[in-house]
């Protein structure tokens, strides 16, 4: 028994008992073990499998309430450690898989951390170093051979241990889990979460989509992002199906159709990517062509999201920043309705959603059930949600500023309501720039015009105390590539052209860009210019080109870096 008595909540544990129940033979996890390999779970084997790890954490010294971190990319194992932890008693303590040495000591010392689990990592020898002294680490199936041979091994652990018989009880007060922001400028903060938001937004989550236990899901971007493991993990618990594990960045497309997600959840950047791909294999003025031929519409419209995988999708979302609007209406085009969404850590992603076939683009939908929403001083965002932080850990002075005593979130962005309710965010309080003639400029929504063009990985709109703003863009990987040999710059540049002439003809004339400039460096979590959550540290990056822009800042048109 794992629920309030007063108030009946199912707490995450308790929905994992009830799947087993009702669906133990059933297939939860599909996981890509390597050279073509599945291996297929069950909700009993999930089970079973969380049980074991609890009682061998147990059996490794763990105390109630004490703190447990787990790094990895996405996999099963992920999902059943963090149900081990908390079946031991324990708070569970998510990290990037992308983090630096540095932040990764900085998270554990911070937290406390008595043991870390891990995983599925690109790059473990760059982060080992960052383990105090004293952290007991244990090694996912899937973990680099350094940990393998380093560490005990989850398979061994499996085969050895016994399940542990009687599970934690936790209280919904009880803390769940620390979850560290990416942070965009210093020290990430943890954002604490008790059982009771975790409990209310899983059980509210299948309301709002509508879930079915015949849905497909992927699972591929970080399960440490409150995002994705709502959306995942919890809503799973909660309504029984299928999650389908994304083997590598280079599989990607196979992994996907292989899911044929009915739900897929994705961030701008994402999108961006389906939609250059697709544009370059037939350019959207063809598109609109083939569209409009009758015998040939419904097709073309199959033909080109099987291609993304996204053929079985019935509920596409997009989040973490605002979507270009000639992304939504090309997908619209081909009947897939993106739906913008909003939601932060410090709220468990439990903010706005947009409702099917009332979507007015660059709005985020209206306040959840359990969520109410108000434009403070200077058009800051208050949001009031079910899903609110307890605080943040061991930081009392940072929850006071952030959290009100009557339960309203800062959420550091500004925005407008419209009459239906409707929430618009226009910028990051932070982030909004004052030109020189005394305009303010907020440069996410010009950023996300840019990066439609294919070749675009990232832009940065920068522009405080300057004439004009400018921006300074990262290529994609394949862009680079394709320069590197020497072809396709004139083009390119041209390309170029076109685009900053468009998005100008879109912008107020205090937000018009002067010149395009295409950075050398490519921006990386390891070079600090990006967090692992994909944002811009756009302090760093104008710190780093502050020479630069002085120049560019005087400079019409497209500038390539020297």
């Amino acid at each position: 028994m794992t629920t309030d008595n007063k108030t009946g909540v199912v707490t995450p544990l308790k929905a994992l008992q009830q799947r087993c129940d009702k669906q133990g033979s059933s297939v939860a996890f599909v996981q890509p073990m390597g050279g073509g390999e599945l291996r297929e779970y069950t909700w009993k084997q999930i089970d079973e499998e969380a049980r074991k790890i609890a009682a061998y954490l147990q059996s490794q010294g763990m105390q109630k309430g004490d703190h447990v971190a787990l790094v990895s990319k996405n996999c099963a194992e992920w999902i059943i450690t963090d149900l081990a932890i908390w079946m031991a008693g324990g708070v569970s303590v998510p990290l990037y898989p992308t983090l630096v040495e540095e932040t990764v000591r900085q998270i554990l010392e911070h937290s406390e951390s008595k043991f870390l689990f891990v995983g599925k990592l690109d790059d473990w020898e760059m982060m080992k170093n960052g383990v105090p002294d004293g952290v007991k680490q244990i090694a996912f199936t899937l973990a680099p051979e350094s940990a393998l041979s380093a560490f005990p091994k989850w398979p061994d652990i499996i085969r050895d241990t016994a399940p542990l018989a009687e599970v934690n009880e936790p209280d919904l007060s009880d803390l769940a889990t620390i979850v560290y922001t990416s942070g965009t400028t210093g020290m990430p903060k943890g954002v604490m979460h008790d059982f009771n938001a975790f409990s209310i937004v899983g059980e509210k989550m299948i309301k709002v989509y509508d879930l079915q236990p015949d849905e497909r899901m992927i699972s591929y971007l970080p399960l440490s992002h409150v995002a994705e493991r709502v959306a995942v993990e919890i809503a799973q618990l909660y309504v029984g199906n299928k999650v389908f594990f994304a083997e590598s960045l280079d599989t990607f497309g196979e992994d996907i159709k292989r899911a044929q997600p009915t739900v897929f959840f994705a961030v701008p950047r994402i999108w961006s990517k389906f939609y250059q791909k697709a544009s370059e294999a037939v350019p959207p003025k063809k598109l609109n062509k083939l569209l409009k031929i009758p015998f040939l519409n419904k097709v073309i419209k199959k033909k080109v999201l099987g291609a993304m995988g996204l053929d079985q999708c019935r509920i596409a979302l997009s989040g973490a920043a605002a979507l270009s609007p000639e992304i939504i209406t090309w997908f619209k085009k081909l009947d897939l309705e993106i739906l913008e969404v909003y939601g932060m850590t410090e709220n468990l992603a439990w903010s706005h959603t947009t409702e099917e076939g009332d979507q007015q683009i660059g709005w985020v939908g209206t306040p959840n059930d359990g969520v109410e929403c108000r434009i403070g001083e200077g058009g800051e965002i208050l949001v009031r949600s079910l899903g609110n932080m307890k605080g943040y850990y061991k930081q009392p002075d940072k929850t006071a500023e952030d959290l009100t005593d009557d339960g309203w979130l800062h959420t550091g962005d500004v925005g407008e309501i419209d009459p239906k309710g409707r929430l618009r965010i226009t910028g990051r309080v932070k982030e909004i720039f004052k030109t020189e003639k005394g305009k303010y400029v907020a440069p996410a929504p010009i950023e996300n015009r840019l990066v439609t063009l294919p070749g675009l990985e990232l832009a940065c709109v920068i522009g405080e105390g300057m004439g004009q703003p400018i921006a300074l863009l990262n290529l994609t990987p394949e862009e680079q590539d394709k320069l590197s040999k020497g072809s396709g710059k004139e083009q390119f540049t041209k390309e170029l052209e076109q685009l900053l002439a468009r998005v100008n003809t879109e912008l107020d004339p205090h937000e018009r860009l002067t010149c395009l400039v295409v950075c050398k460096e490519a921006w990386t979590v390891e070079n600090s210019m990006i967090t692992p959550t994909l944002k811009l540290k756009r302090n760093e990056i104008e710190k780093h080109y502050a020479e630069g822009i002085a120049q560019w800042s005087k400079t019409k048109g497209v500038v390539w870096e020297a």
